[in-house]
């Protein structure tokens, strides 16, 4: 599964259409939340799973989407945080995860 179109809506979401004819739409807040980089994993295992994080509208705000190979987005907050590597599949479970 492949996205054919990557693009912000709406200033919240991440909205994903995949060749498969199937879209998507992950809050960004949520995005950010599930961030797999090892400093916010390493965040996240330290503080527990009650944890919720409260970010700035800059920490939510999305500066560029990049595509990694033909597997994976990196995203640029705007707080200029990003080291996350959001595989397609890690993608699609995030989604599945924000309904």
């Amino acid at each position: 599964m492949v996205p054919v179109q990557i693009k912000i809506k709406e200033k919240n979401y991440l909205f994903i259409k995949w060749n498969d004819d199937t879209e998507t739409s992950i809050k960004l807040a949520n995005l950010r939340k599930n961030c797999p980089c090892a400093v916010c994993i390493s965040e996240r295992d330290n503080n527990g799973s009650k944890y919720i994080p409260i970010y700035s509208g800059e920490q939510l705000s999305v500066k560029d989407i990049q595509m990694i190979g033909s597997y994976a987005i990196g995203i640029v907050w705007a707080d200029n945080h990003n080291t996350g590597i959001y595989d397609f599949t890690y993608l699609k479970k995030i989604s599945e995860l924000s309904k």
